[in-house]
This record gives structure tokens, sequence and C-alpha cells, in this order.
């Protein structure tokens, strides 16, 4: 049964890292939540097939398209789109047909996407390296790129003449590479003129006198702005840092536990290294001195092969042979998150620009904007509600007017039909017609305004009283 350790993990930031496996599948697991969130699985692209299986991958990180190239089995180089699994472009490279099989008797070993580019109509440029040290540098051009020919400058050459190549590492600049593998030293070479220029020597014979063959398995540039300074695992179980400015054998040397070396990645900061070991160990070494800085917690269960810096984060992420995609804080030196992927995985790379703002903000625009459009939608019904009331009291206030000016005009002509009638009578008449109408006005005060005028219906009161004794007076005379 295979060796487990169970840990609790806080989660990890916001991430998103690519893996591939031994069935040519390609895997997105995504961290979204703030700050710290569970690491999930939400995509994977390709079709199960284990002579596609993925032996190399790298990703040219740029802001805007992306591209991904993955190195299969059966010797061709296929550029995906990393935003969504597009296959862009798919070319052979060097050595025999790959439906010959020959394919599986030199496969590819290491794999290198360049960032920079030429010219703009170029799709990508990579340098590939197959198990007997045939390198390639091809380019493909987008108008190529749906036909898979490769239209841009192409070069061959053999990086050793005997043993096996393991790996293959390019600097930050990308103008120089280095090689190592099973019988072949690390040796640097210039990729402009495919040119050799330093070779690592053999450390001196033990106090026996035996001498150990070189069984190199991982190897990186430790600094970004110096190509001087490599750092080599052995098979061995040592870590190495090579000055190719000062000598040919290793500066520092250091053994880790008892297993070999499977992995290393290099920090920004460029004096410490990760290195995960065929057992499962990671560990971080500061290779100014070779101090061991310490052991990750939470022990994996398998053979580390691949590890990955992020390039702002404080973060490392690791796979191999235990299907566990893991995520560790390099400050603390913790496991922040887990994810099972079934299959054995052999490389993992990070999306430096992934961000969960953008998403957010898009998820969120819409039900904000939808309770604006409601609460817009409901003034409008209200304000229609307001206006349609107005309406409706103001026809009732017009009609009663008018039913009120009817009736005083029916009064009118009622005295003016009756001839007989004296004057005191007909000054009476005139008298109410202006009490009616005053009573009118008043209503309407009351209708529009809402409130009882005392005041006013005080005052029309006494002159209403004056006018009636005034009348009596004249109809006496």
């Amino acid at each position: 049964m295979p060796r487990t350790t169970v840990v609790e993990s806080p989660g990890c930031p916001p991430l998103r890292a690519l893996t591939t496996d031994i069935l040519g599948l390609v895997k997105v697991v995504e961290a979204r939540a703030k700050p710290a969130g569970v690491a999930k699985v939400v995509e994977t692209w390709g079709a199960p097939d284990a002579d596609r299986a993925v032996v190399a991958a790298s990703l040219a990180d740029h802001a805007t398209d992306p591209v991904l190239a993955v190195a299969r089995k059966n010797g061709l180089v296929e550029l995906l789109n990393p935003l969504n699994g597009d296959a862009l472009a798919a070319v052979k490279t060097v050595g025999p047909a790959a439906n010959d099989g020959g394919a599986e008797v030199d496969p590819l070993v290491a794999l290198h996407l360049f960032t920079r580019q030429a010219s703009d109509s170029m799709l990508g440029t990579f340098i590939a390296c197959t198990n007997k040290g045939k390198a390639s540098i091809r380019s493909i051009m987008k108008e190529n790129a749906s036909s898979g020919s490769d239209a841009g400058p192409s070069t061959t050459w053999d990086v050793c003449s005997g043993g096996n190549v393991q790996f293959c590492s390019v600097d930050h600049g990308e103008s120089y590479a280095i090689f190592g593998g099973k019988g072949i030293e690390v040796n640097l070479w210039d990729i402009a003129s495919c040119s050799k220029t330093w070779s690592a020597k053999s450390p001196r014979a033990n106090s026996l006198g035996i001498f150990t063959r070189p069984w190199f398995t991982a190897g990186t540039f430790l600094c970004k702005d110096d190509h001087r300074k490599i750092v080599a695992c052995t098979n061995d179980h040592q870590v190495r840092l090579y000055d190719t400015a000062l000598q040919r054998r290793p500066a520092i040397s250091v053994d880790f536990r008892e297993s070999p070396i499977k992995a290393v990645a290099a920090d920004p900061n460029g004096h410490d290294v990760y290195i995960g070991t065929g057992t499962g160990d990671l560990a971080s070494f500061d290779m100014r001195t070779g101090k061991l800085l310490g052991c990750y917690i939470g022990k994996c269960s398998g053979s580390i092969r691949s590890i990955v810096r992020h390039q702002e984060l404080p973060l490392i992420a690791s796979c191999g042979l235990d299907s566990y995609l893991r995520i560790w804080d390099t400050n603390t030196r913790q496991l922040l998150s887990a994810v099972f992927l079934k299959q054995h995985l052999t490389t993992v790379v990070i999306d430096s620009h992934f961000s969960v703002e953008e998403p957010e903000e898009t998820k969120f625009k819409h039900p904000e904007s939808s309770v604006e459009a409601d609460a817009e939608v409901g003034k409008e019904k209200k304000s229609k509600i307001i206006e349609e009331e107005d309406e409706t009291k103001a026809e009732v206030r017009k009609e009663k007017k008018k039913k009120k000016s009817k009736t005083i005009e029916d009064d009118d002509q009622s005295a003016v039909v009756d001839g007989d009638d004296s004057d005191g009578e007909m000054y009476a008449r005139k008298e109410k017609k202006k009490k009616k109408s005053r009573t009118v006005e008043e209503d309407e005060e009351l209708d529009s305004d809402g409130e009882v005028c005392t005041t006013k219906r005080r005052k029309s009161g006494e002159r209403s009283k004056g006018a009636k004794k005034k009348s009596k007076k004249q109809h006496i005379s």
C-alpha cells in the first residue's frame, strides 16, 4: 500500500494550474475563492490514449494570446490554447516517422516553448530534444498552423554522441540551454549558434578510488540575470552548483537523503532551489552555502516529477506518480491544497496572469443590473398609477364643478322667466347666487388643498347675514 499522510489544508489563493498525465490528458485546476479556497478540476482536454502520453510541457505565459506546448510519446509537439484547450498546431519533431514505431525507440524527453517571438506572424518557436540527444528548434507560422508545416527557421544538432538525455533547461533570456542525462555530463549550449560553450567535469574519485559515472536527472539555471550559475541534480541524491565562469567541477555538492532527485525548480530570489525526490520528499536549499532550508509538511506518497514556482505569489506546485497536484506555501512550507487527478502526472505549469476579479465582476453585474431594472420598472409603474389617480381626481372635480354651475344657471333662468317677481326678490336671488358661487369656491379650495379654511367660511357667513338684513330692509321700504 502507498504511504499517505493526512494533513489539514487551509486552502490556496486564486490560482490556475494545468497538468499533463500518462494518458495524454490536460487537466485545468482552479482555485477561485478569496482569500483562500479549495482547488478543483474545472476542465479536461483530450481523450485518454496511452500512445499519446505527454512527456513534457511548456507554457508561453503571455498576458494576451498565451500558448501551451505539449510533447507526446509518439513524437508530436502540439500547440494548444491554454484558455480553452483548442488545438493550434501539431508538428512532427526530429527522428523517425511517428507511425513506424521508431518514436518509441527515441522518444521526446524535453521541451521548451520560447516566450519571445521574432514576429507577430509567428505562432510559436520551441526547442525539443529526444532521449538519444537529437535536439531541434522549430518555428510555426500562423498561416501554416492548420496544415502543420513549419515555414520558419528550423535547426537540428546532436547534443551527445552516447548516453541518454533526461533533461533540458533554457535560461531566462532564452539564449542558452543546458542538457544532461545518464552517461552525459552537464553541458551548456549557445542556442543562436548551436555550439557547445561549456561542459562539466566529473568529480574526483572517492577514497576507495571508485569513479562514479555521471547520471543527471534534473537541472535549471539559478539566476535570471546570470546564465553562468547552474544547479544540477543527480540520481545519486546530490544537488550540485556549477559556475561556468570559474571551473568545470561543481562549486557546491550536497547530499539529500537516499533517493534519486527527479525534479528541481529555482526561486526568483536567485539563490534558493526546490527539489523533489523519487520517494516523495520535497525540500528547499540555499545554494549560496548549500544549506538545507527545510522540508515541506505533508509527505507525498509517490515520485515527484515536476515542480514549478509561481512568478508572483509565494507558492510552488508539485505533481508526480501519486496522481496528486499539491500547492505549497514557500514561506511556511505548509500544504495549502491537494487535488487528486486519477492518472500518473508528468508535468505542471501555472498561469501567472490568472485573476478572479473579472469573472466576479461579470458574475455580479447581472444581478445588480436586474435589480436596478426591476426598481426602474417599479418606479415607472408607481408614477403611472399616481398620474392615473390624479387624472381621475381632476375629472371628478371638473364634473362636480359643472354640476354646481348647471344648478346656478337653472336658478338664474327660473328667475328670468318669472317676470312677476319684484325687485327685492330679484336682488335676493342674486345674493343667493353669489352665496352659491362662494360655496363653490370654498369646495374647490377644500378639494385642492385638502384642508378646511375656517376664517374664509366665517367671513363668508358674516357677509351672507349682512346681505340678508339689507335685502329685508329694502323690501320693507
